[in-house]
């Protein structure tokens, strides 16, 4: 299984001096991190939720863990379509 890399961004350059180009190194450098933290991702993976998301949208991915939040199957994993949370594996 493959190893997902999350990305953590660095602290930007001192802009005092104004030197656009350390600027654009930086940006540059980020993008790369980026690119390859992307590049690696093999899998999606949901974190057990045991309360509902505050401000849930159209299209948000969920695990419940059934027990201190059930959206209403029991525990697994629900996507929040047209305004509720609807089972994804029944």
């Amino acid at each position: 299984m493959a190893h997902v890399q999350s990305y953590a961004p660095r602290m930007a350059p001192e802009t005092e001096n104004k030197d656009v180009r350390e600027l654009a190194r930086y940006v540059e450098r980020e993008l790369e991190t980026i690119a390859k933290a992307l590049a690696e991702f093999t899998f999606l993976r949901v974190m057990v939720l045991h309360v509902a998301p505050e401000k849930p949208r159209d299209g948000m991915l969920a695990y419940a863990d059934g027990t201190n939040w059930n959206p209403g199957s029991g525990e697994g994993h629900y996507g929040y379509i047209n305004g509720s949370w609807t089972k994804l594996f029944p």
